[in-house]
C-alpha cells in the first residue's frame, strides 16, 4: 500500500535515518516518473497518482498500482507493475495496454464506500462526494475498475469529472481527430518527423518491439494514405477504393459489367443532397435534369443509388421513400422503368420492403441491451443456471437469422429469377446494425442509448438497406470476401452511402460472421480482422467512421480549418487518417492475423512433372479433412436428421428453412435452395447461409474476450487456426522449394522469399510437430487479463457452451454432462 502522509516523528534525531524497505524507496518516485505516450495534438487534461487498478472483485492480490491519466483522446493507466498471469498481448500502436479511447466509454460510475453512495456521471455534472472507486463500462463490453484508497480525494474527483466531460463532448469538432489532423497541417514534415521519432521512442520503451518503429513512422502521412496497406506485404500493392472520386465508381461499373449504368455527378459540391456522395451510379437512361427534378420527391432528396450488378444483368439498387404522395406512383414507375431498361433482358423490378421483412429498432435495441447484460452481468453466478435460455430470450440470434434469411431470398431473385432488386423502407423505424457482426453470426448495435427520443427514419434508406445490400453482395460476389474487397464494400455501402456513424456510435452526448464460420475457405479475412474492425469504429482518430455522411466531413472540417487558420488550398475539407491504413495501428507481423489460413484463391499453383500448373479446389477437397465440422456442413449438404429436435431441447421445433418454406412461398424458390444445398459449394460463386437454429451462433471472440472467467486455455477457434496456419506455411515452403527446383536456382539465393510468409504462425520446417504456444486461448489475440474478473465458472453450462457444446441442448442436459 502507498501513503501520501508519512507518520510524523515524535522526537528530533541527530542520527542518520535508517534505510527504508525497498518498496518504500522505489514505489513513489517510480510512479511520479511515469508519463503517458501522446500523439500529435493530444494533451493531458487531468491525472492522479497512487491509483489501484482492480483485476478481480474478490481479491486484491493481482491489482496494479500506477497513475491514471485523462487526455483529450483516451484514459491511460500507467504502471511499472507487470501484468499478472498475462502470456500474450496484441499491441496497438496508437493505444497502450491499459488505454481506453474516450469514444469507447459508454458509462462512468463513481462510488464512495464510506457514504455508500454511487452516481452515474455525465458531462457538466457536479460530484458531491469524493469517489473511492471508479467503474468504466465500455462499448466493447469491457469493464475497467479503479480504486482511489491512497490517492488524493480532490485529485480523484477531478480526474473522474474530466473523464466524464471529455468522453461525452457536445460538439463534433471537439473529437480528438480534429486536433490530431490540425496539428498535422500546422507542422511541416521536418518538425513533425521529430515528434514522430520522440513518440516512437516512448512506444518502444513500453513495447520493446523494433518493428513498431517502422510502422509508427508512417503516422506522419496525412494525405496520400495507402488505404490498402493493412492487409499484408502481398496485398500492399492493392488499395481500397474510397469511392470519393468519379474514377472509383467508374472502375466499379466496369468491374461488374454494368454497361447500362453511368456515374452521375449531379450532386457535385453536394448541391442536391447533403446525405449522398458527390458521385454515384444511376441508369444511363435517366438524365441529370430528370434526377434533379425527381430528387425533391425523395425523403432527404436521396435519389436511387446503384450498389452492384450481377453478371446476368440484374442490378441491386437502394432507394429512399417518396414523400410526395401525389407524385409517388408516377415517379416510382419512371425509376423502375429506367432500371428495367438497364437490364439486358428488360426484366421486371422486385421491390423489397425492408421494414416489413426485418425487425425494427425497438426490437433490436431491446435485444442488444439484454445481450449486454448477459455478457457483462455482475455477479456472474446469477445467470449461470439459466444462461442458455437467457441467450435465447434476448432474441439476438433470431434477428440475425432474419437478416440472413431475407438476404438469401434476394440472392434467389437476382441469381435465379434474373430480376433487379430495389431495397426500400416505408416505416419510420431507425436501426443500428453492423455488417461485421452478421459476418460472424451476429449484428452489432453500434449505439444502444443515443437514439432514444429521436426519429431517424429508415425511409431514407440509410440503415436497414446498408446491412441487406452488403450481405447480398457478400453472398454473390467473391471479390467482397477478400480483405480489400470487403473494405471497399464498407466504404461504398456504409461510409459513402451516408450511414450515420456519428449518431449510431454515440460519439457525442445526445438527448453494432455467420457466413465466415460456415464457409471459412471462401473468405480471405479472419474473425480477428472483423473484431479489430469492430473496435476501430470506436477510435476517434479515423475519419472513416466519424461522420454521418461525406458532406458532414467537408463542412465540419472546413469550419475547423478556418478557425485554426489552416490553408486547405484545393482540398475539400481536411483529410483524416483512413482506418484502412492498418499500419497506423499494427505492425506488419500482427497484420498477418487478418488473413484466414483456410482461404482458397481462385486458383492455386502446383508443380507437376516440372511444369507449373493450376488447379481449382472444390468444397469436397478439404471439408472432409476438417475436424469438428458438423456432418450437415460437409460438402455443402444438409442432412435431414441434423434438424430433428432433441429431447428437452430449448427449441421446440427445428427445420431447415430452405427445405421447408413457409406457406405462400413459390415452389421455384424452394427448388433453387434445394438444388443449391445438394451440390458441392463453389467458393468463388454464390454462397448461401445455413439459418437453422443450430447454425446461428454467438460471436464469442467479440463478446467474451474481456471476461477472464470465459477464457479457455489452448481452446476455442484459435487451436484449429494455429494448426491450419502451420499446415499452410508448410505448403508454402514446399511450393517455394518446387519453384527453386524448377528454376535450378540455389536455395540461398532466395532467402528473402523464404523469410516472407503470409501466416502469423510459422512452421519450424516440414513435418513440424511442435505443440501450440502456451499463450493461446479462446480470447486470442486479445488478453482478458487486466479487465474486471468476476468469479470462476468452470463446470457451469456457460463454460461448456464456450467449449463447444451444442447450443440447442437444454440447460438441464448440459448440467448433467460429464
Amino acid at each position: 500500500m502507498f501513503s501520501l502522509k508519512p507518520p510524523k516523528p515524535t522526537f528530533k534525531s541527530y542520527l542518520l535515518p535508517l534505510p527504508q524497505s525497498e518498496d518504500h524507496i522505489t514505489s513513489e518516485p517510480r510512479i511520479k516518473k511515469l508519463e503517458p505516450v501522446l500523439l500529435p495534438g493530444e494533451i493531458v487534461v487531468n491525472e492522479v497518482n497512487f491509483v489501484r487498478k482492480c483485476i478481480a472483485t474478490d481479491t486484491s492480490q493481482y491489482d496494479l498500482w500506477g497513475k491514471l491519466v485523462c487526455t483529450n483522446f483516451k484514459i491511460s493507466f500507467i504502471t511499472d507493475d507487470p501484468m499478472p498471469l498475462q502470456k500474450f498481448h496484441y499491441k496497438n500502436l496508437l493505444l497502450g495496454e491499459h488505454d481506453v479511447p474516450l469514444t469507447c466509454i459508454e458509462q462512468i460510475v463513481t462510488v464512495n464506500d464510506t457514504k455508500r453512495k454511487q452516481k452515474v456521471l455525465g458531462p457538466n455534472q457536479k460530484l458531491k462526494f469524493n469517489p473511492t472507486e471508479l467503474i468504466i463500462y465500455c462499448k466493447d463490453f469491457r469493464i475497467v475498475r479503479f480504486r482511489f484508497d491512497e490517492a488524493g480525494p480532490e485529485s480523484a474527483k477531478k480526474v473522474c469529472l474530466a473523464i466524464a466531460h471529455y468522453s461525452q463532448p457536445t460538439d463534433l469538432q471537439l473529437l480528438f481527430a480534429f486536433e490530431y489532423v490540425g496539428e498535422m497541417y500546422h507542422n511541416p514534415d521536418d518538425n513533425l518527423l521529430g515528434k514522430a521519432v520522440e513518440i516512437m521512442h516512448q512506444v518502444l520503451y513500453f513495447t520493446q518491439k523494433s518493428a513498431d518503429y517502422r510502422a509508427l513512422s508512417k503516422a506522419k502521412k496525412v494525405n496520400g494514405v495507402d488505404p490498402g496497406g493493412g492487409g499484408s506485404s502481398s496485398a500492399s500493392a492493392q488499395q481500397t477504393p474510397l469511392f470519393e472520386t468519379y474514377s472509383d465508381w467508374d472502375r466499379e461499373i466496369k468491374r461488374t459489367g454494368a454497361s447500362e449504368w453511368r456515374v452521375c455527378s449531379v450532386n457535385e459540391g453536394y448541391m442536391i443532397s447533403t446525405c449522398l456522395p458527390e458521385y454515384f451510379v444511376v441508369p444511363s437512361s435517366l438524365a441529370d435534369q430528370d434526377l434533379k427534378l425527381y430528387s425533391y420527391s425523395f425523403i432527404g432528396r436521396r435519389m436511387p443509388l446503384w450498389s452492384w450488378n450481377h453478371p446476368n444483368g440484374s442490378a441491386l439498387v437502394r432507394m429512399a421513400s417518396i414523400k410526395d404522395v401525389l407524385q409517388q406512383r408516377r415517379i416510382d414507375q419512371r425509376i423502375c422503368n429506367a432500371i428495367t431498361r438497364s437490364h439486358p433482358l428488360r426484366s421486371d423490378v422486385y421491390k423489397s420492403d425492408l421494414d416489413k421483412c426485418l425487425p425494427n429498432i425497438q426490437e433490436i435495441q431491446a435485444a442488444h441491451i439484454k445481450l449486454k447484460q448477459l455478457c457483462v452481468n455482475e455477479p456472474f453466478e446469477e445467470t449461470e443456471e439459466k444462461w442458455l435460455s437467457s441467450l435465447e430470450n434476448t432474441r439476438w440470434l433470431e434477428y440475425i437469422r432474419s437478416f440472413l434469411k431475407h438476404s438469401a431470398e434476394l440472392v434467389y431473385m437476382m441469381e435465379c429469377k434474373h430480376v433487379s432488386v430495389v431495397l426500400q423502407g416505408n416505416t419510420t423505424m431507425p436501426i443500428t446494425l453492423s455488417i461485421n457482426d452478421i459476418m460472424y453470426t451476429d449484428t452489432s448495435v453500434l449505439n444502444i442509448s443515443s437514439i432514444r427520443g429521436t426519429r431517424i427514419e429508415e425511409e431514407e434508406g440509410r440503415d436497414l438497406s446498408c446491412v441487406a445490400a452488403s450481405l447480398v453482395q457478400v453472398m454473390l460476389d467473391p471479390y467482397f470476401r477478400t480483405i480489400v474487397g470487403f473494405q471497399s464494400l464498407i466504404q461504398k455501402e456504409w461510409v459513402m452511402a451516408g450511414y450515420q456513424f456519428l449518431d449510431r456510435c454515440n460519439h457525442l452526448k445526445r438527448s453494432d460472421k455467420e457466413l465466415l464460420e460456415q464457409y471459412p475457405a471462401a473468405f480471405e479475412f479472419s474473425e480477428m480482422y472483423l473484431t479489430i474492425l469492430y473496435d476501430s469504429a470506436r477510435i476517434s482518430l479515423f475519419g472513416t467512421f466519424l461522420f454521418n455522411c461525406p458532406h458532414q466531413r467537408v463542412k465540419e472540417s472546413t469550419e475547423f480549418a478556418i478557425s485554426k487558420n489552416i490553408q486547405l488550398g484545393d482540398e475539400k475539407g481536411l483529410r483524416f487518417p483512413c482506418v484502412w491504413d492498418w499500419s497506423l495501428q499494427f505492425t506488419s507481423r500482427d497484420r498477418l492475423l487478418f488473413h484466414n489460413p483456410l482461404y482458397i484463391g481462385k486458383s492455386a499453383p502446383c508443380v507437376q512433372n516440372g511444369a507449373v500448373k493450376t488447379f481449382k479446389r472444390s468444397k469436397k477437397n478439404y471439408s472432409s479433412t476438417l475436424r469438428g465440422v458438423p456432418p450437415a456442413l460437409k460438402n455443402g449438404i444438409i442432412s435431414e436428421q441434423e434438424f430433428l429436435p432433441r429431447r428437452n431441447s430449448l427449441i421446440l421445433k427445428l427445420k431447415p428453412d430452405f427445405l421447408q418454406q413457409a406457406e405462400g412461398q413459390s415452389n421455384s424458390m424452394e427448388q433453387y435452395f434445394r438444388d443449391w444445398f445438394a451440390k458441392p459449394v463453389d467458393l468463388h460463386g454464390v454462397i448461401l447461409p445455413h439459418i437453422s437454429g443450430t447454425q446461428i451462433k454467438l460471436w464469442k471472440l467479440c463478446y467474451f474476450r474481456w471476461v477472464p472467467e470465459a477464457q479457455i486455455n489452448h481452446g476455442g477457434f484459435i487451436a484449429a487456426f494455429h494448426k491450419v496456419s502451420l499446415l499452410a506455411d508448410e505448403v508454402d515452403m514446399l511450393n517455394r522449394n518446387l519453384r527453386q527446383c524448377k528454376s535450378n536456382s540455389p536455395l540461398q539465393g532466395n532467402c528473402s522469399e523464404l523469410d516472407q510468409g503470409r501466416m502469423y504462425f510459422r512452421a519450424n520446417g516440414l513435418n513440424d510437430t511442435s505443440g501450440a504456444p502456451d499463450f493461446l486461448s479462446s480470447s486470442f489475440p486479445f488478453s482478458p487479463v487486466g479487465n474486471l474478473c468476476r468469479r470462476s465458472i468452470l463446470g457451469t453450462p456457460l463454460s461448456k457452451f464456450l467449449s463447444g457444446a451444442k447450443i440447442w441442448l437444454s440447460t438441464e442436459t448440459l448440467a448433467n454432462e460429464d
